[in-house]
């Protein structure tokens, strides 16, 4: 059963039990209850509607509230499932609705985060392929010093050492001095 084919909004027998009324909101039960209406105040009411419009005959027939109140509890209870039936088929119609919405707007939108975080990779990436490079740069450097320092205290020697020999006797002579 459709919304549509609902109950009207209006005053019905409390589907909990007992011997009350509850409104019904065309849609879902409210928490407003009453006392079924005695036969004086339908007969007052039929009497106000008639004041205001004489050419319209009233008849206690024409009233929700005794024709409800004189049903059975077999019949409530089955328009009371019919209700809840009503209620949860739109529920699930809702629900459907809503999760292909959801699905379709999920499909479509790209999240913020991989935006920000494909610059931050690319960046990261960047950036450490720059600091390899120049590791590779400065290990090269070093050696590179390494070795001209190396070659450079070698030659140097070997010029001292060339020089001793030249003038041994100069150079021994003062190194036995000095001891």
């Amino acid at each position: 059963m459709k919304v549509e084919d609902a109950p009207p909004a209006g005053w019905y027998p409390d589907p909990d039990g007992g011997s009350r009324l509850r409104w019904w909101e065309g849609t879902d039960w409210s928490d407003r209850y009453r006392a079924p209406p005695t036969r004086s105040e339908v007969d007052r009411r039929a009497l106000t509607s008639a004041t205001h419009d004489e050419d319209h005959q009233v008849h206690l027939e024409d009233y929700q509230l005794p024709q409800v109140a004189s049903r059975s509890r077999r019949d409530t209870d089955a328009m009371v499932e019919q209700v809840r039936l009503a209620a949860r088929a739109e529920a699930d119609r809702a629900a459907q609705m809503f999760g292909a919405q959801a699905r379709a707007a999920a499909g479509q939108v790209q999240p913020l985060i991989t935006q920000y975080t494909s610059r931050i990779t690319r960046w990261i990436r960047i950036l450490s392929v720059v600091a390899i490079l120049l590791l590779i740069v400065w290990l090269a450097f070093q050696i590179f010093v390494e070795v001209t320092l190396f070659d450079w205290i070698g030659d140097r020697i070997d010029n001292i050492t060339d020089n001793l020999g030249e003038d041994s006797s100069s150079v021994s002579g003062t190194i036995h001095l000095r001891r």
